[in-house]
């Protein structure tokens, strides 16, 4: 009978002893899933990017003009125009989260110029020139596209003229994002955008879906308290819902290393039915050969698409 009590209490010290070790695992666990989000994220978006490559029009024999934009909330952003005449569209460039400078589409602009459109290459807030100490991974830089699309109704020259956000990597998903966001818009090119950025941060991750979705949870949290969580919706997976009838030209590689090709197959699944898609194979981030990046009309498949999809969708 005491031999039978003693091994009762055992029992119980030890079911208490994994409880207590249970819990404070889960403790010690969800502490360090709610840290990870900040220690990456924050260095990667509290600082100003200053290029160490800025390209200027001449180099692509164009004279662009310098414009200096207001945002709604107070930022100047520093765009690029480069004008045709009597254009067909004009086209608005967004560029990655650290690189390249926008400048770096000048040799896109000179293609669409010796096609017949217009273009500005918009340096995104806290990029190059552009005001802003904190990068907003496409939470808000709907509002730099916005202050473009301000200035293009704006001008006589481009009235009923159509107008078309191109993006690539985070420029892609700030696209998709004005597509929902700002009046204006007509039509969109998207290269190698992420779905959400919890999206990407954790296909990055590689780790099972049980973490992933518990990670996810804490980068949510982290962005919503970084950002407001009154842009939790400002997602491209949400915003290219609103895409309506526009045309669009969504692109993405196989094996990029940077935004997984799932954040592409979630896009595709929110989609409207009549968006037009190219896969390519292998690692390339932002679609073009990397050596004709500057020149891409020598990549004649990434020309063929992007011209042959803006003459379907604009020409005249």
């Amino acid at each position: 009978m005491v031999a039978g009590a003693s091994d009762l209490k055992t029992r119980a010290r030890i079911l208490r002893w994994t409880l207590g070790s249970a819990i404070a695992v889960l403790v010690i666990a969800t502490a360090v899933m709610a840290a990870i989000p900040p220690a990456i994220i924050s260095g990667m978006v509290d600082e100003r990017v200053e290029f160490d490559r800025v390209w200027i029009g001449e180099e692509c024999e164009l004279s662009p003009e310098r414009l200096a934009l207001t945002t709604s909330d107070g930022l100047e952003v520093i765009a690029y125009e480069v004008r045709a005449e009597d254009p067909k569209a004009v086209i608005v460039f967004l560029s990655g989260i650290h690189n390249p400078s926008v400048t770096a589409f000048f040799g896109h602009a000179r293609m669409l110029l010796d096609e017949g459109y217009s273009s500005i290459l918009l340096e995104m807030r806290a990029h190059g020139e552009s005001e802003g100490e904190v990068i907003a991974l496409g939470y808000e830089e709907h509002r730099d596209v916005s202050a473009v699309i301000g200035h293009i109704e704006a001008e006589s020259a481009y009235e009923d003229v159509p107008v078309v956000v191109f993006g690539a990597s985070m420029g892609a998903a700030t696209a998709i994002n004005s597509i929902g966001q700002v009046p204006g818009i007509d039509g969109l090119i998207s290269l190698s955008a992420y779905s959400s950025w919890d999206d990407v941060f954790v296909d990055n991750m590689g780790v099972p879906e049980p973490i992933a979705s518990a990670q996810r949870a804490f980068v949510r949290l982290y962005t919503g308290v970084k950002y407001g969580f009154d842009t939790r919706d400002i997602v491209p997976k949400r915003q290219i819902r609103d895409l309506g009838d526009r045309p669009a030209l969504l692109a993405h590689s196989t094996g990029d290393s940077q935004i997984p090709f799932a954040s592409f197959e979630r896009l595709i699944e929110q989609a409207p039915p009549h968006v037009e898609t190219w896969v390519r194979d292998g690692d390339r981030h932002f679609i073009v050969d990397g050596e004709s990046f500057l020149e891409p009309w020598e990549d004649e498949e990434y020309a063929e698409r992007i011209l042959g999809f803006l003459e379907r969708s604009f020409g005249q």
